[in-house]
């Protein structure tokens, strides 16, 4: 096992950037002060929740009384399917049209779950609607973000279990670094850049966090977070629809498992950003040259919580106006995350 106790950085081969990592700051992960277990608001439906069944909606519309889950076109979207022209001949002050749209899912109608604490058939459900709604939207728009901001930390109106998708004809800052790496990488080598770092992982197994026969969560080498998780397929796949059934069943299985983790970490519903990249949607005439076989299926988490449920890491000074940086090592917080129990905490105490 390499000695990382010193200053280094570390190099992202999937965005081409780098992270100062400064574990003499800390040995070893500090757990923070314990704070009070909150088990959550136990409410089934709330009646001014805009995204709970029957309920109305700011927009006037109403949900129907859905039993599992439920998609909608954003009622304030970040993008419309119908844009004007927008040109700028001055290189200083490039600006150009967006066309796109933004779509809601709701993952359960019980207004007081999240994810780890849905069951395995109604997570395989959620997996269900992502593909759907993916295979939909790629047929139009070259970039499909599939997401979900868990958390009022990490921006999110509403604590009903639901997530997002903006689609547009363009390809985004992260989709386009990743989509650049990827292609390097199989030009030089032949070979998909996540399939020949998953495997490594698997060898070192340093920053795995769980795995099973289709999936693997881990801590990636250059992880920024303190607590980032990579999910990856064991096979080599691009999109969400290519999917085997017996896949979804695994990736339910192993996201309740290290989402339940991270909840038990501190004893909190864990507040995150995640997304899926898929390989990004051929469209136009030149479709067929465009089969993005460098790509490799994944999906980012990314928590914001350092030490404690309260005590949360931000991207300040250093980070802003240098590089990124983090203390404890990817290896430490894959460790820790690995140790944690499976069940999740709010059954000890419901049976306590």
């Amino acid at each position: 096992m390499q000695n990382y106790e010193s200053p280094h950085r570390r190099y992202n081969a999937l965005t081409g950037e780098w992270v100062l990592v400064s574990p003499h700051r800390t040995k070893r992960p500090w757990q923070g002060k314990q704070e009070d277990v909150f088990l959550g608001n136990r409410v089934v439906h709330d009646p001014n929740c805009y995204l709970c069944p029957g309920n109305e909606r700011a927009s006037g519309g109403r949900n129907p009384e859905y039993e599992n889950t439920f998609a909608f076109t954003n009622d304030f979207p970040a993008l419309l399917p119908e844009n004007n022209d927008l040109a700028s001949g001055d290189s200083l002050f490039q600006a150009h049209a967006v066309k796109g749209t933004s779509r809601v899912l709701c993952f359960s109608p019980n207004h007081s779950l999240s994810l780890p604490e849905m069951d395995l058939k109604s997570i395989t459900k959620v997996i269900d609607l992502w593909t759907k709604e993916f295979q939909e939207l790629g047929q139009k728009y070259k970039w499909v973000q599939v997401f979900e901001n868990k958390g009022a930390v990490m921006g999110c109106s509403n604590p009903h279990p639901h997530g997002q998708i903006w689609a547009s004809d363009q390809l985004p800052n992260e989709a386009s670094k990743e989509n650049l790496q990827q292609e390097k990488y199989f030009e030089e080598n032949q070979r998909v850049l996540l399939m020949d770092y998953l495997e490594k992982e698997l060898e070192k197994e340093e920053r795995i966090v769980a795995k099973n026969d289709h999936w693997v969560a881990l801590v990636p080498f250059w992880a920024v977070w303190p607590y980032e998780v990579l999910l990856v397929p064991r096979r080599h796949i691009k999109r969400l629809p290519e999917l085997k059934d017996e896949e979804k069943v695994a990736l339910a299985e192993i996201s309740k498992l290290f989402l339940t983790k991270y909840d038990n970490l501190f004893k909190t519903s864990f507040p995150y950003s995640m997304g899926w990249h898929n390989a990004p949607n051929s469209i136009g005439e030149n479709a067929e040259d465009d089969a993005f076989d460098h790509w490799q299926l994944h999906a980012h988490f990314y928590p914001p919580l350092l030490r404690s449920a309260t005590v949360k890491k931000f991207l300040v000074g250093y980070e802003m106006l240098a590089e990124a940086q983090r203390d404890i090592t990817a290896e430490q917080a894959a460790k820790e995350l690995r140790e944690l129990p499976e069940a999740h905490y709010k059954e000890a105490y419901a049976q306590g």
